[in-house]
């Protein structure tokens, strides 16, 4: 069997539904509900080189940057990784986003001539609720990636099939829930053995060398759509800045500056100019950097186009060493990966806009409203951590209005279910809504926010990673910005005491939590308005 457009679209499903049946598994088996019920992990398939080849349909901020994770292991393992092998890590500065997403990549290895060769890889990763450090939930308002968790560099959690159960032990002991730990880390164990199957079935239909060949197929044609696409876009520079409200730790705005020159086929995205890197966690690992550039182009291809590694040929990707968008170790990056990924996709978005006026959206909610939750438990009797992130607007676009309480750009979780929530830890739901008129005002509106408010059933301690809270989302052409967003404590769930942005607090049994997402920028003028 030769390559053939039949044959590639075969083998592009083939592989595709390797990652979708890994995430299945891993759903399905997993503990916690911030896996099982919000879906915070993502799958995919890799070449022997590790490229990959197939994602499902998960985390964008994930995805684009597990083939980092994939190279880490290589570089560490390279002449070592055996059937039956699986190396786990989350560390930032190899591979990794921030020490809460823990990645697990196996080898694939095929029947060939009598011999075992090597035919890619498999890889999923999962946000854990609590890997340590200095705060529940992993995602503290650092100053350091000591004080964010546990860091685990490339290492085997498994040799030859055998699981080194000291790992697990060791990630459990320092995890304020280690029943969860170990229920999640046995579910993307789980998720690592059916897409080991999944792919060695491939093979054996249809052979190593043709499924080699068509990886190497799929990776030029996503470069061929990516340069299409590109071709597409009027060469020049285009130049825009937009600013994070703060580092958590001081209230300067913080700039990200980019510049995307296209010449051709062949686009270079530039951030230099952008802020230093901080003294807070909002730095984002070069890795989380690279994920958002893909993302962003992917949403110019056609929608049938392979999300693979073919997409980042044409582009040349500049992160100035020891700026926000490529910090050095070992720099605090919990919220680089959640807020910082989601402001650079904002500014990528708004350059593409002066060349596209009439295909990218307005702003949309522009952070992932990050609330983290841990305490002790009195029914259980046993400590709990709760993580989520809250849904907001979406811009307004070109021909229609944007889309209300919905996770956009880099992320794409569920969010938590009442009962899911309710069941599982002692917090109750007070409301959930619509936070209307948060959406701004054009001729196509941007989608509006939600309010989403907790009370607390016990003492507990919450930390705030959000964005937007001083900064509106922008609209564009004319559109009205959007609502910024609202953090706010009510005491005996009365008392109103605004919170920042990003806050750690402390709270007692009968407070409540109120979260009022960003609305999302509206798009050309309103009606009666004129086009500035």
């Amino acid at each position: 069997m030769s390559v053939d457009p039949v044959s590639l679209q075969v083998l592009k499903s083939k592989f595709e539904s390797v990652a979708e049946e890994m995430g299945v598994a891993l759903q399905r088996t997993a503990y916690s509900p911030n896996i099982k019920e919000r879906r915070d992990f993502s799958c995919a398939v890799f070449d022997p080189q590790g490229n990959m080849v197939a994602q499902a349909a998960d985390i964008p901020v994930h995805l684009g940057a597990m083939p980092a994770s994939v190279k880490a292991a290589l570089e560490v393992f390279p002449d070592s990784l055996n059937p039956g092998d699986i190396v786990m890590l989350n560390d930032p500065y190899m591979g990794g986003s921030h020490l809460p997403d823990i990645t697990m990549v196996a080898p694939i290895y095929a029947e060939s001539d009598g011999k075992k060769e090597l035919a890619g890889f498999v890889a999923n990763r999962g946000h854990h609720a609590d890997v340590g450090g200095m705060t529940p939930g992993s995602l503290p308002l650092s100053t350091e990636l000591y004080q964010e968790g546990t860091i685990i560099p490339p290492i085997k959690l498994a040799r030859r099939g055998r699981l080194n159960q000291e790992v697990i032990q060791l990630i459990c002991r320092n995890s304020r829930t280690p029943d969860e730990r170990k229920g999640d880390l046995a579910a993307q164990t789980a998720a690592i053995k059916v897409g080991e199957q999944r792919m060695r079935e491939v093979t054996e239909r249809y052979g190593l060398a043709e499924t080699l060949e068509h990886m190497s197929a799929l990776l030029d044609y996503s470069e061929r759509v990516t340069r299409r696409a590109i071709a597409k876009i009027p060469d020049g520079r285009y130049e825009e800045t937009d600013y994070m409200d703060d580092d958590g730790l001081s209230q300067e705005l913080v700039p990200i500056i980019v510049a995307i020159t296209v010449a051709g086929e062949e686009m270079t995205i530039d951030f230099t100019g952008t802020s230093p890197q901080r003294p807070g966690c909002i730095n984002a690992p070069v890795a989380v950097t690279s994920s958002a550039c893909l993302y962003v182009v992917r949403c110019l291809l056609d929608e049938q186009a392979p999300a693979n590694q073919g997409c980042f040929r044409p582009l040349n990707i500049i992160t100035p060493i020891g700026t926000l968008v490529n910090p050095e170790p070992q720099r605090g990056v919990a919220a680089g990966n959640v807020e910082t990924s989601q402001r650079i996709t904002d500014v990528l978005f708004g350059a593409l806009a002066q060349a596209l006026p009439d295909v990218i959206p307005a702003a949309s909610q522009g952070t992932m409203n990050n609330m983290i939750i841990g305490g002790h438990d009195p029914v259980r009797n046993k400590p709990f951590v709760y993580y989520e992130t809250i849904a907001g607007g979406m811009g307004g676009r070109p021909d229609k209005d944007g889309i209300s309480a919905i996770h956009t750009h880099m992320t794409n979780t569920m969010n938590t279910p009442v009962e899911a929530m309710e069941f599982a830890f002692p917090l109750r739901l007070k409301r959930y809504a619509v936070r209307r008129g948060s959406g701004g005002d054009g001729k196509f509106k941007g989608g509006d926010g939600v309010i989403r408010e907790v009370e607390f059933l016990a003492p507990a301690r919450v930390t705030l990673m959000s964005e937007r809270r001083k900064l509106p989302p922008p609209g564009y052409h004319g559109g009205h910005h959007g609502e910024p967003g609202e953090n706010v404590l009510l005491r005996g769930g009365y008392e109103e005491i605004t919170l920042a942005g990003k806050e750690l607090i402390d709270v007692k049994a009968g407070d409540v939590i109120s979260i009022r997402t960003p609305g999302a920028g509206g798009w050309g003028a309103p009606e009666g308005e004129q086009n500035p």
